[in-house]
């Protein structure tokens, strides 16, 4: 029996989570100041629980997308295929046709996310 391989992880950087609690800390004074710029404070707040919950994990079983208040499980019998684009993000391509965006996932990142799948990785070297 195979040894499984173990989840991948997969988020964007922390310092985004930290850049926007450091503006939400800042901008209490404005707060202070002008209580109707109050609700200018949600706007770092989901700025710091995006960054800190969006990502993509993968295991053996499939992909878990994740977004600032959602999730979506995709397991691998459903992809037909991991594109990039020409920004270097990926999206996976369900049998379906459907195109869904990996949070957090770079085209540096395919050889590990398909590792944690447990599959082989081939590439489409067509011109």
């Amino acid at each position: 029996m195979s040894e499984t391989a173990p989840m991948l992880r997969l988020r964007h950087s922390p310092a985004i989570t930290v850049a926007a609690v450091i503006s939400m800390i800042a901008g209490t004074s404005l707060a202070r100041w002008a209580v109707e710029l109050l609700p200018l404070l949600i706007i770092p707040l989901a700025v710091a629980v995006w960054g800190w919950r969006a990502g993509t994990d993968a295991d053996a079983e499939g992909l878990t997308v994740r977004a600032a208040l959602g999730s979506r499980r995709i397991p691998w019998s459903d992809v037909s295929e991991l594109i990039t684009d020409a920004r270097g993000r990926v999206n996976v391509r369900l049998a379906s046709g459907k195109a869904v965006a990996l949070p957090a996932v770079s085209a540096t990142d395919l050889p590990r996310l398909v590792a944690a799948s447990g599959q082989d990785l081939v590439t489409d070297n067509a011109p």
